[in-house]
């Protein structure tokens, strides 16, 4: 295994009840700045980074995750033990990629993010200054900066 890519990487939520390994993360990775994240995580944004379904498992806690369901049909898990925000889809989700919070990733991460999503409803206390795409709401909507 060489020191730029890693065969697999893990994760976990602060107490440690629910665990997961994730063979290939990305492409796509993006700081998503929606009330719903910023209200969810605590911050002013969350960030996500997917996977493919068959390339994400749950090693630990499976049975701890406790979903919420949003009034516009996104869902998202976490731990039923600490709280720590797991995983996110999308109302349109189709089952083939999992997206999952990366501050629970245990392990270095070579890729970074690349864009921040739904920006329109950003903190308004929080200034962006990372030089990075800037999308009104998804990567698809007006870009901002």
């Amino acid at each position: 295994m060489s020191s730029n890519h890693q065969s697999s990487y893990h994760g976990q939520c602060l107490c440690g009840a629910v665990k997961y390994e994730v063979d290939k993360i990305g492409p796509k990775m993006a700081h998503c700045h929606c009330s719903m994240c910023r209200r969810f995580h605590g911050a002013a944004f969350a960030t996500f980074g997917e996977a493919h379904k068959k390339d994400f498992r749950w090693l630990k806690g499976e049975k701890l995750l406790k979903s919420y369901l949003a009034e516009n049909g996104t869902v998202r898990q976490f731990c039923s033990v600490c709280g720590s925000s797991m995983t996110f889809a999308p109302a349109n989700d189709a089952g083939e990629l999992v997206e999952f919070t990366l501050g629970t990733l245990s392990d270095p991460l070579e890729l970074r993010p690349d864009a921040h999503i739904y920006v329109g409803s950003k903190a308004d206390w929080y200034v962006i200054e990372d030089g990075m795409p800037q999308f009104e709401e998804g990567r698809d909507s007006k870009r901002l900066a």
